[in-house]
């Protein structure tokens, strides 16, 4: 069995699902697929989820009026009614008609977990029409994870379990990524862009023979076209370039897919589901690393500087508290440094973390920050690669090894 992957670009609309389903008849009908919610649906979730949060009732109506007429639309368009989605939004809107009685996050999971249902419903339902038989799965009861809500842990023995009991047989199964179940039969997800994560967990349990994630780019590219001009096809990556990639932030892969696969011997494809025919990149078990230059860019980036109130040492105490503070605050950090009395950080500029983060640090320790900042990774880099990025910018912070530089920057335009 193969296992196929559509994010979220793939099934904006009606015409990305006929493309899906002729993907599917051309490509092999003994397949997984795992599909991300349609567009910018989880967007808007996260929208409806702080309306409903804050008791927005108003802005509550509007948004989720938004994504009930974009679903019905595409239903009506690909099957003629809507009736494949109406038990899904009943249930949505009798969970915005009670009272919040749980932690955000868990509520966040909750309700951000039906874009991927919605989706795979519509989906499932126009394969069927279309004479493809195709079964839908529900990930909630095939993923298990601990309760960690919106970064849920994987179980790997019990959801090898479930999903070799619930997978059998050939033919076309759809089920949603990102999202997971914890016990009480409590929704989780798999953090934010986390349906590439779910298809490699379904292969790992799988052993499946392929896992393909269809873009809307031709393949893996040595920078994001967004800020290249000039980009390289990477046709083929070993494992420990792609993961390497995937952490310093390449939006292509998400970060946890590679070790699953990588851990069976199970290659991954990533091509364009506008050119279906064309090969575009492999990810698997080869010698050859990389010897083209690649670029990762992350803006609004937050640099933070602390310093002991106390002038002690940045030593394995304050780095323990240090890092305990990052952990509760559930913020990642993308690049450290430090000096005997400092200790320096880049992050994502997360305004529902970071400022409570702050406030935290600010309790043990001399806090400065910056925003607005750009963090550079180039991988393979020469000095040529580093004076292309910095023209115009104002070097702030930076960082080298081997095989990696990581460049905190200001623009200066």
């Amino acid at each position: 069995m193969k296992v196929f992957k559509f994010g979220g670009a793939s099934v904006k609309d009606s015409a990305g699902v006929r493309n899906l389903a002729e993907i599917i008849k051309t490509q092999g009908q003994d397949v997984l697929l795992v599909v991300s919610a349609m567009g910018k649906t989880t967007n808007a979730l996260e929208d409806l989820v702080l309306a409903y949060a804050h008791g927005q009732a108003e802005t509550m109506r509007a948004v989720l009026g938004t994504i009930t007429d974009f679903h019905y639309q595409i239903s009506a368009d690909l099957l003629g009614d809507s009736s494949s989605v109406h038990e899904t939004f009943a249930h949505l809107e009798l969970l915005l008609s009670q009272v919040p009685g749980a932690s955000f996050d868990e509520v966040y999971d909750q309700i951000v977990s039906l874009g991927e249902v919605l989706s795979t419903q519509i989906i499932a339902a126009y394969l069927q029409k279309n004479n493809i038989p195709t079964q839908w799965l529900d990930a909630r009861q095939l993923v298990c994870t601990d309760i960690t809500f919106r970064e849920g842990r994987v179980n790997w023995a019990e959801t090898s379990l479930r999903i070799n009991q619930k997978v059998t047989g050939r033919g076309v199964k759809i089920t949603q990524g990102f999202v997971g179940q914890a016990s009480g039969n409590r929704t989780t997800t798999l953090g934010r862009d986390g349906s590439d994560y779910s298809a490699a967990i379904f292969a790992y349990c799988l052993n499946a023979e392929s896992v393909t994630i269809w873009k809307d780019v031709p393949g893996v590219l040595n920078a994001d076209p967004r800020w290249f001009d000039e980009t390289i096809l990477l046709e083929k990556l070993t494992y420990q370039d792609a993961i390497e990639l995937a952490y310093y932030g390449a939006t292509v892969i998400h970060p946890k897919t590679i070790k699953p696969l990588q851990n069976k011997g199970i290659p991954l494809y990533v091509r364009s589901f506008l050119q279906p025919n064309a090969p575009g990149t492999v990810i698997g078990n080869f010698e050859q690393h990389l010897s083209t230059p690649s670029f990762i860019f992350k803006i609004n980036q937050v640099l933070i500087s602390l310093r002991p109130n106390d002038f002690s040492f940045i030593a394995e105490d304050n780095l323990s508290r240090i890092f305990g503070r990052f952990a509760q605050a559930g913020v990642k950090i993308n690049l450290m440094q430090n000096t005997a009395i400092s200790f320096s950080v880049v992050v994502d500029n997360n305004p529902d973390r970071v400022p409570a983060l702050l406030a935290q640090l600010k309790q043990d320790f001399r806090v400065s920050y910056n925003d607005g900042l750009e963090l550079i990774t180039i991988r393979y880099y020469d000095q040529g690669t580093i004076d292309r990025v910095l023209v115009n910018k104002k070097l702030l912070l930076e960082q080298k090894s081997r095989y990696t530089v990581q460049l905190v920057v200001k623009d200066l335009g």
